[in-house]
């Protein structure tokens, strides 16, 4: 398999992560939203700032560019290239690409999101299992700390393990997983420091301005 078709599909699984979805809905509103609530333009900060709806479609957009990077990579491939026993190997790519490019989005001077959403995106299509197992800790995390933050975090954790116990064989699949799980961990340092010092905002409470 040629390597412009790797690249190609770095490039293009990264453009299509890229798209700001946060910060072109509050923009449409007239509103900057790193300027506003913790400053990121993840779907969590667009809910509290935009309002539910708004931020439910943040969320949604957000898996939505995850789960088509995978998807339209596994459609070209089988149709379009030789992948010659390489096409997982290239939908793993495709889901790396997307959460970077939504983390670091050349839209925005490489300053997105944390990936949460968006990586949620990727393994619903990737591994459903693995996702659902994340999906539980997230929400159990969250039923009983009230923060989003912890919940994200939980999941991170647990979705990483789910797929080594669950998908052993999957060797690259297991080593990416666990690093996009740092990178989401590394992501909330922010968070992470305001949950040591008592500051981290609580699920259904206002933010407090300038918390980035």
């Amino acid at each position: 398999m040629p390597i412009w078709s790797y690249i190609l599909v770095a490039l293009v699984a990264y453009l299509l992560g890229s798209i700001p979805t946060g910060y072109l809905v509050a923009k449409a509103k007239g509103i900057d939203i790193r300027k506003t609530g913790s400053g990121n333009i993840g779907a969590t900060n667009a809910m509290r700032v935009l309002g539910k709806p708004a931020g439910i479609f943040v969320l949604l957009a957000d898996m939505a560019k995850g789960y088509f990077a995978v998807w339209i990579t596994e459609y070209v491939m089988e149709r379009f290239v030789e992948a010659n026993g390489h096409l997982e190997t290239c939908l793993i790519l495709a889901g790396i690409f997307a959460v970077l490019g939504h983390n670091y989005t050349c839209w925005l001077k490489f300053k997105g999101g944390k990936g949460i959403a968006t990586t949620a995106g990727v393994y619903l299509a990737l591994a459903p299992v693995p996702l659902g197992i994340a999906l539980a800790a997230f929400i159990l995390a969250v039923v009983l700390t009230r923060y989003v933050s912890v919940g994200s975090i939980a999941g991170a954790i647990a979705l990483p393990a789910a797929v080594w116990i669950m998908q052993p064989h999957n060797l690259f699949l297991g080593i990416v997983t666990t690093a996009l799980g740092a990178l989401a961990i590394y992501k909330h340092k922010a968070n992470i420091q305001r949950l040591m010092n008592g500051t981290e905002n609580r699920l259904g409470k206002k933010p407090v301005e300038g918390t980035k």
